[in-house]
């Protein structure tokens, strides 16, 4: 499912001091079918936001989004999505297996789908043992699992991804990043914001980079490839330190992507 974003604009008036925001400022992207795009910049730099209008919790001031043809205020667009938020919160009584239930019901599963489903997604994401726990009673890194089993359960062709990998352990991690790339060989159309710049140069086809509202750069994955070869190796032998340098000097840059 192909994603466009052409001129968008959102501010914000705070509360307070009545000053404007400009969350969002004139940002064009495309998003093609069963291509994983990250989205990387620092606290503010309007990430959160782009998804948010993307999945019409709050509409745009100005500009055209589209998903597939439809706009995000579609009820046929939004049954194609899936999205774990930031900070994900639950009715904590529930158990995992209450949960996916929960989603796909209201999502209009036919009733023959959802017991399988629910079993290969918990089978995945090494939720079995827990299935019956209420909520409350997992951890940060399995109520996120949990969260993800969520957005998934009603296998959408879009799936939104704010903070992914937040919480959890290195088994964690690896569980989601092959369950990401199991879902892009089904042709998925993934968008994911990360602060995990290592996971992002691992899983994205490109990372698009945002700082103040503005669309910095898209670096494509070649592009990204020949910017670490370019850099000198950090001393701990590890790119994490050479994957910031290029971000701080893409958000640094006074010149935004066309």
């Amino acid at each position: 499912m192909e994603v466009v974003f052409d001129q968008v604009n959102k501010t914000f008036v705070s509360s307070f001091a009545r000053k404007k925001v400009h969350a969002v400022v004139d940002l064009s992207l495309s998003v093609k079918t069963g291509e994983i795009l990250g989205i990387v910049g620092p606290n503010g730099a309007g990430k959160s936001t782009l998804l948010k209008m993307l999945m019409g919790f709050i509409r745009h001031d100005s500009g055209t989004i589209l998903i597939g043809d439809k706009r995000p205020s579609d009820p046929e667009a939004r049954i194609q999505m899936g999205y774990l938020p930031e900070n994900p919160y639950y009715y904590d009584h529930l158990s995992a297996e209450d949960l996916m239930k929960f989603s796909a019901t209201t999502s209009g599963m036919v009733k023959q789908d959802i017991k399988p489903r629910i079993e290969t997604l918990l089978k995945t994401l090494n939720l079995e043992h827990a299935r019956k726990r209420r909520l409350r009673t997992y951890s940060k890194g399995m109520t996120q699992r949990a969260g993800i089993c969520f957005a998934l359960v009603h296998d959408p062709e879009l799936i939104i991804f704010d903070e992914p990998m937040s919480g959890l352990d290195p088994l964690g991690r690896k569980l989601v990043v092959d369950m990401v790339l199991d879902l892009k060989k089904k042709g998925k159309t993934i968008l994911f914001c990360s602060h995990i710049l290592n996971d992002v140069e691992r899983l994205c086809d490109r990372m698009a980079i945002m700082d103040k509202g503005h669309l910095k750069k898209i670096l494509s994955k070649q592009e990204l490839m020949e910017k670490l070869d370019d850099k000198p190796a950090a001393a701990d032998g590890s790119e994490t330190n050479i994957l910031e340098n290029i971000f701080l000097d893409t958000i640094e840059s006074e010149v935004a992507y066309e």
